[in-house]
């Protein structure tokens, strides 16, 4: 194993700032009581620490190295580090946070996740993670947190609106009704139901910030397919019911029978037989639920009807896409398992749905927080789009982001969010570095829609140069995802997929939170690397891969 260069206090800075401001000198960043409690950390383990810091957060949001020199292994010696450590974090353990889970991995590391809360209400997306390795040492602690939230939260934590007046605010700020959002379309009469409802709203009560303020606020959660894909995430001030903040998170961009996909390949199908009609509904994975598609018919009534098929022979034009969407939605599924042991999107064997033939004409492919929708394209930018095993990957990967790292889909985090998935979608397909090409423009060959490779061939950055400024697309995570894909790239090219999406995994199950930024994804796939491989080749590899992007 490969020592790493000796310094006595490496800091690093989150880039989600023009490259064109001066850069931090590293007396500048920290206070004074938070470098003496890394200078004793360092003198402990007699080894360096490294540390990230993210521009205008007075707390760091990644450290790693040999953090402790004595073993912990315990719930009360883990938050007794953290109360002896408390100048860092500005946080005090017993009243400021919550501790939530501790996991041991398979490399024998053990992981203790803790909420962040003022007066018992959770801070939005603050988390704070202590990762110990085989004999106990700290090796890692990282999260975003919030040491102001209490002193500059807009009054006390008493809700003077209840949780329903605040899902009706939230409804009434997006103009629709619960009941305009219900599907038409009956169950089949069939023997098994799906677990997954049409229209959901969740809420729960949260300390949330926005320009620098904290309000005491419901965060209302409204998911559905018509009369457009939306999984809103919406804050309803608790005080006086007024909207704080608002944005649609759905992330853009499935006995044994047979099928003829959208390009007219031949599939084998996991089928179901049921009144003498045959299903595409797969029982046939280790999971509580199933794999089932349905189908729009062309309209936007969801989740829509079962296509069947009385003999087993799902071979009809129309039925490619249904085809496609239920045997790719198998292999992604399949390469979970077997690669990651992660059963379904939440590790809890859910049921995966998909519905097909969504609307006319439509252009694209979403996961909208309970299950995935492909249009049928136009013909002329895109073809069926489940029929591209790297499409199906890339929405399935949204589903297993949404239940782990959770990226909030704003700015930098959410560019990750889309990113992961164009990654993991070459993880799943092995084929290339492009994404969509199966499905995008169906009369040109050698197009798709993103390129890891080469991100600036379809209009994205592949340097923190370059760095979209927009208000658009939730802070331009379509375009700026380019820049973690070609980091991505560099990586898989020259340490191979094998390794590089066990690294990945592990970042983005374990080191990434809600609020994760690029150098954040920098620190927890070192961080990732170094548990499985030392700090060696594939270290090294991810430090030029991300140094080559402009994050450093």
């Amino acid at each position: 194993m490969k020592k790493r260069k000796s310094a006595a206090l490496l800091l690093t800075l989150g880039l989600a700032f023009s490259s064109s401001m001066p850069a931090f000198a590293a007396s500048d960043i920290g206070t004074s009581a938070q470098k003496q409690v890394i200078e004793k950390m360092e003198q402990a383990s007699k080894d360096e620490v490294q540390v990230t810091w993210k521009k205008g957060q007075k707390v760091p949001s990644f450290i790693s190295g040999k953090v402790t020199k004595k073993s912990i292994k315990s719930k009360e010696g883990i938050k007794k580090f953290l109360k002896e450590n408390k100048d860092l974090f500005q946080l005090d353990p017993k009243s400021d946070l919550t501790l939530l889970d501790v996991k041991t991995d398979d490399l024998g590391m053990t992981h203790y996740e803790f909420a962040q809360s003022v007066k018992g209400v959770p801070v939005n997306g603050a988390e704070l993670k202590v990762h110990t390795d085989e004999n106990g040492k700290v090796i890692a602690v990282n999260g975003d947190v919030h040491p102001d939230a209490p002193k500059n939260l807009q009054g006390n934590v008493s809700a003077n609106i209840n949780e329903d007046k605040a899902i009706d605010v939230a409804w009434n700020s997006i103009n629709l009704s619960p009941k305009e959002t219900h599907a038409e379309n009956a169950e089949e009469n069939v023997p098994f139901k799906s677990t997954v409802k049409n229209t959901v709203e969740k809420s729960k009560l949260v300390i949330y910030e926005k320009d620098n303020n904290y309000f005491l606020a419901y965060k209302v959660e409204l998911q559905f397919i018509y009369p457009y894909p939306a999984n809103w995430k919406v804050f309803v001030d608790a005080k006086d019911g007024s909207i704080v903040d608002s944005y649609n998170a759905v992330a853009d961009g499935a006995t044994t029978g047979y099928g003829y996909g959208v390009l007219g390949d031949y599939k084998e199908l996991n089928t179901y037989l049921s009144g003498g009609n045959y299903f595409l509904y797969d029982t046939t994975k280790p999971m509580n639920g199933v794999i089932e598609v349905r189908t729009a018919q062309n309209g936007t009534s969801l989740p829509g009807p079962y296509p069947v098929d009385s003999n087993n022979a799902f071979t009809a034009t129309s039925q490619a896409a249904a085809v496609d969407a239920h045997y790719y939605a198998s292999q992604v599924y399949d390469y979970f398992y077997n690669t990651h042991n992660r059963n379904s999107y939440d590790n809890n064997g859910s049921t995966i749905r998909s519905t097909v033939n969504y609307g006319s004409n439509y252009n694209n492919a979403f996961w909208n927080g309970s299950q995935m929708v492909y249009g049928d394209g136009d013909g002329s930018t895109f073809a069926p789009l489940s029929g591209a095993l790297d499409i199906v990957a890339h929405e399935l990967t949204h589903a297993v982001t949404d239940t782990t790292a959770n990226l909030v889909y704003q700015d930098q985090s959410g560019a990750l969010n889309e990113s992961m998935s164009d990654v993991f979608s070459v993880f799943v397909e092995r084929e290339d570095y492009l994404l969509g090409e199966d499905a995008y423009t169906p009369n040109r060959s050698g197009d798709a829609l993103r390129s890891l490779s080469n991100p600036p061939a379809y209009n994205q950055p592949d340097h923190m140069d370059n760095y979209y400024y927009t208000n658009s697309d939730n802070g331009g995570v379509h375009t700026n995802s380019g820049i973690p894909n070609k980091a991505g790239y560099l990586t898989i090219s020259s340490i191979g997929a094998d390794k590089a999406e066990k690294i990945y995994y592990r970042a983005l199950t374990v080191y990434l939170g809600p609020y994760s930024n690029f150098s954040d994804a920098r620190a927890a796939l070192l961080q990732s690397a170094a548990d499985y491989y030392g700090y060696g080749t594939e270290y090294d590899t991810i430090v030029d891969s991300w140094n080559q992007v402009g994050v450093y």
